[in-house]
């Protein structure tokens, strides 16, 4: 075999050897994009977890609405920071506003976010059973003064079940620090078991009004 023909060889050799290296290296480095992937998901799921343990365990024993909607949203903000938290329940042909900054409701008189809505808007946003971003709540007919709504991001996260829509948690913030999924994730992941402490303050509230 002349010298030409086993430099060529080799060449052909050394070339396949380089992309199997290519290959081998680029397979390694979607497995650990998995992995780290899958690590961060894992992660994110405890951090769930561990919100909608603390809720639970928070809200035991607490027989009105007040309480509970203090607590919630005490919790909300301590795990999302610089979050304004309302609660919109639904009443027959309009709603109702809950806002607390300590154990007691806080006057509406101020030019916030929920002095927007209509019962028609809250409605609308209930029936659609979903997360709402602010520019769904535009769609659906939102009104206010552009200028301060353009600053803030906002979402509603749905509360009750879609057979029965109690209303929804309003969050919203600077729009330069918009919510990320783990933070509404965390928020939905309690929405079920407030929905139910909820009708079942209700429940007692109306009891204890019939006596």
């Amino acid at each position: 075999m002349n010298e030409k023909l086993r430099y060529k060889r080799l060449r052909l050799l050394v070339s396949k050897i380089n992309k199997e290296r290519k290959r081998q290296g680029l397979k390694i480095d979607i497995l650990c994009k998995d992995l780290i992937g899958s690590q961060r998901e894992f992660i994110n799921r405890l951090d769930t977890l561990s919100f909608a343990a603390t809720f639970y365990e928070s809200i035991v024993g607490t027989t009105d609405t007040g309480g509970l909607f203090y607590m919630t949203s005490r919790l909300i903000r301590e795990k999302i920071p610089n979050a304004n938290v309302v609660f919109i329940l639904r009443q027959a042909g309009t709603f109702e506003l809950n806002l607390f900054e300590s154990d007691q409701p806080i006057a509406l008189d101020k030019q916030h976010l929920e002095n927007c809505f209509t019962p028609e808007i809250v409605d609308n946003i209930c029936k659609s059973n979903k997360i709402c971003t602010l520019d769904d709540m535009f769609a659906m007919g939102l009104q206010g003064n552009l200028t301060v709504l353009n600053k803030i991001t906002a979402a509603a996260i749905p509360l009750g079940s879609f057979a029965a829509p109690l209303g929804f948690i309003l969050i919203y913030r600077s729009a330069q620090n918009k919510f990320t999924d783990l933070e509404l994730n965390n928020i939905t992941a309690i929405t079920p078991g407030l929905s139910r402490a909820i009708q079942s303050c209700q429940v007692l509230s109306h009891a204890n009004d019939l006596k």
